[in-house]
């Protein structure tokens, strides 16, 4: 399943061990250090959702997190030296520390060496203010009562939650396609490699069986393991992200020659290989194979990849 992570979007307001807060805009970029519990697990091409504790921002993907180092103001207790400290909004003295019970005007002051981290994931934004509430969040977290203001979770779990209150998918589709497209899981060797592409074609046979998707029944060795999308630029298996295809039908789809309609979920030939009868006959004819979500995902960006000025 894919991962997910809810992260606490309050700006200023974030404070954490008594810093300064960070600079966050939700709609472009999330920003963290390595202060904060989980800070090295966040990827590109993770599904990252904002809230503010009462509420559901907005969702998007991580395109890119840029890394630095700084030091880093922290604040303490003058009085017991623990940073437990909260500032307040209306209250006089302006701090008081939730440890010891203290209140006060100036906190003690250090610094300390961190890596800073800051995504983007303003391509794929979706503006989800309210659609989703602080108490349901925290159940769709691997760990309901984690305290962690990064807190993983499944994207398949967050998007079947967000499907239920909006019954609008098109957007979540777009999110879905940019999320599968983030470049990553490549082996650096002499050559870029491909990990996993005998478990991959294995895991399709015993899906689809021994026949190839788009012409019926075939032997095992007459079929390709297909991703419907461009494996060099992903560089991983994603789950419903392939087919088994004969070998020159797996060509023919490469090449565009062979595409899907997304709607129909039936096969379109291009007017060059009409010429040729064995290709013609699959002209109209549906898929032999079900197609899941995401097989349709796919099979609509290669569609209007291929099929846009039709």
């Amino acid at each position: 399943m894919a991962t997910a992570w809810l992260v606490l979007a309050l700006g200023d307001r974030r404070e954490h061990a008594g810093n300064d807060g960070y600079d966050d805009n939700p709609a472009e970029h999330y920003s963290w250090d390595s202060t904060v519990p989980n800070h090295a697990r966040l990827a590109e091409g993770h599904v990252i959702a904002l809230w503010d504790r009462k509420e559901l921002i907005g969702v998007s993907v991580i395109e890119a997190i840029e890394t630095d180092t700084r030091e880093k103001p922290l604040y303490f207790c003058p009085h017991c030296d623990k940073a437990a400290i909260k500032r307040r909004q209306q209250k006089a003295p302006q701090y008081r520390c939730y440890d010891c019970g203290a209140s006060f005007d100036v906190p003690g002051r250090t610094t300390k060496q961190v890596t800073t981290y800051q995504s983007r994931h303003g391509k794929a934004w979706m503006d989800a203010r309210g659609l989703l509430s602080g108490a349901e969040l925290r159940a769709l977290c691997d760990s309901p009562r984690s305290q962690h203001s990064m807190r993983p979770a499944r994207w398949e779990k967050l998007r079947n939650a967000l499907t239920a209150v909006t019954g609008d998918v098109a957007e979540l589709d777009v999110l879905e396609e940019t999320r599968l497209a983030i470049p990553g899981g490549h082996r650096e060797s002499v050559v870029r490699v491909r990990i996993g592409q005998g478990a991959f074609r294995k895991r399709l046979l015993a899906d689809q069986g021994e026949q190839c998707a788009f012409t019926g029944p075939a032997p095992a060795t007459a079929l390709e393991a297909a991703h419907l999308y461009s494996y060099a630029q992903s560089g991983e298996h994603h789950e419903h992200g392939g087919l088994l295809l004969r070998r020159d039908i797996h060509r023919l789809f490469d090449l565009g020659e062979i595409a899907v309609n997304p709607t129909t979920g039936t096969l379109d030939i291009s007017a060059e290989m009409l010429a040729y009868p064995l290709y013609a006959s699959l002209q109209g004819k549906p898929v032999a194979v079900p197609l899941q979500r995401e097989h349709r995902t796919w099979l609509g960006r290669h569609w209007r990849l291929h099929r846009s000025e039709s």
